[in-house]
């Protein structure tokens, strides 16, 4: 665990895949393009659905289960959807040893199979609105991989949801991007900006894809959760239709959002140092790890009661705490390991600190005896420590929020943006241009249109691209 890992500076690409692989989060698996999630990085995952199942539950929705297995007359219904995901379709042929009537798709995503039983059951205006979430795995055969952030297999959540009226599923629509906003600052302190999508880069089959989207350690941009206005094309498409107060029938207007695993790869290059892992308190699996010290046989005996009495008080106040009571490995040992992976507080207690009724703590996300505190007494150590993760919390969303801000720079010709980028920046610039000369501009220089961002400036300018007049600013940047 003392080998150093590659530093940022200097590839990090690799610096990402030895963190992953060396802080026990996920692994490789003999299926070329898929991973194993380990139980430490699962944990991570399982505390991201619990604070945003919370949140959907919150806002009237519910969670169910659709099959793995979609009939592709399904996808081929909606010509739109199956052409944006053909390319990466898993396609099931044989089953129980005998050619399948119809090849079965392995899911790349639910809208299909779910318009189809939303048809079943959405007769009148008194079944709306449906709102369902189903969490999930899905299948794209990608062909360009790294763990949690592209993988062939990868976990999610899926919101898929019926309405009245065009009004109710954009307020829909707006309402789910809000809660992963407020997920995401709020629970993973990622600093996100929320926008709209393109023409050129919204979902297949909707109307109006929105984004938040966040800059990793690289000034790569992440898009982390999605929410699509797919108005009434699958509704059409699978023929979801009500009797209205009237009597009259009409079609429903749907809803899909959805942030996957991939959201573990931004929390992981959006805090992470050269040292490993830095987690945000609210989600780290370990909140708080206790490291008693000790030399001798005598001093074990002395300090490991005292360690596991304050783990278990801690544990009372609802923090998730650990101690490394392993005798075979020296406290350096075990410092590196816990920083490596990114436990947001250590806790040292030796025999002098015993004696003294107090500890040392020390804060993952300031690196040596800055990020300390001495001589904390003992009974005050559970207050201060509820303190300091919350102090941790906040600094790390500052720290982004910083780097972030720091990182987007406001350009006003093609020339300008290309300097910006190609420095590894963000660039913000009016836009007025058409989907081709978007695509001219990502063939030219790998950067795409990240998203049209709700946060405009008032009144108006020059296209950056075309010299027209432009309403709004676009975000511009190479993307993961």
């Amino acid at each position: 665990m003392n080998q150093k890992l590659t530093p940022r500076s200097e590839n990090y690409s690799e610096w990402y895949t030895q963190v992953v692989l060396r802080a026990e989060m996920a692994d490789y698996a003999p299926v070329r393009g898929c991973m194993v999630v380990r139980p430490y990085g699962w944990t991570l995952w399982e505390n991201i659905q619990q604070a945003l199942d919370k949140r959907f539950k919150a806002t009237g929705h519910q969670n169910a289960a659709f099959p793995l297995l979609i009939p592709m007359s399904f996808l081929e219904k909606e010509k739109q959807h199956v052409e944006g995901f053909s390319p990466e379709l898993a396609v099931v042929t044989v089953g129980g040893g005998q050619t399948l009537e119809e090849p079965l798709v392995v899911r790349p995503t639910s809208e299909t199979i779910i318009g189809y039983m939303y048809s079943k059951w959405i007769k009148s205006y008194r079944d709306l609105p449906v709102l369902i979430n189903q969490w999930g795995n899905v299948v794209r055969w990608e062909m360009r991989t790294k763990l949690f952030l592209r993988t062939l297999e990868f976990y999610w959540q899926e919101g898929h949801t019926a309405h009245a009226t065009a009004e109710e599923a954009e307020a829909e629509t707006r309402q789910m991007l809000d809660v992963y906003y407020d997920f995401a600052v709020n629970e993973a302190a990622v600093p996100v900006i929320r926008g709209v999508k393109t023409e050129r880069e919204k979902f297949a089959g909707a109307e109006r894809s929105y984004t938040i989207e966040a800059m990793m350690g690289d000034k790569k941009a992440l898009q982390s959760g999605t929410s699509h206005n797919l108005g009434q094309n699958f509704a059409k498409a699978f023929d979801i239709q009500y009797l209205d107060e009237n009597n009259e029938l009409q079609y429903a207007w749907t809803t899909s959002w959805g942030l996957s695993t991939r959201f573990v790869g931004a929390i992981i290059m959006t805090h992470g140092d050269d040292q490993g892992l830095i987690l945000p308190p609210r989600l780290a699996p370990i909140q708080v790890v206790l490291v008693p010290i000790w030399k001798k046989a005598a001093e074990k005996e002395a300090v490991l009661p005292v360690a596991r009495e304050l783990a278990a008080r801690l544990k009372e106040t609802g923090l998730r705490v650990e101690v490394d009571d392993t005798d075979n490995r020296t406290p350096g040992w075990k410092f590196n390991y816990w920083e490596m992976k990114g436990v947001p507080l250590r806790v040292e207690i030796g025999p002098r600190d015993v004696a003294k009724k107090a500890v040392v703590l020390a804060r993952r996300d300031v690196p040596g005896r800055e990020g300390k505190i001495f001589g904390v007494p003992m009974e005050e150590a559970p207050a201060r420590i509820t303190q300091m993760l919350d102090e941790i919390q906040a600094a790390l969303l500052q720290r982004a929020t910083e780097f972030r801000d720091a990182n987007i720079h406001d350009v006003a010709s093609y020339e300008e943006l290309k300097e910006v980028v190609g420095a590894g920046g963000w660039a913000r610039g009016w836009w007025a241009g058409t989907s081709e000369e978007e695509a001219r501009i990502k063939e030219e220089t790998g950067v795409t249109i990240r998203c049209i961002p709700f946060e405009q400036p008032e009144g108006s300018g020059r296209c950056l691209y075309t010299g027209r007049p432009a309403e709004k600013v676009a975000l511009f940047a190479k993307a993961y």
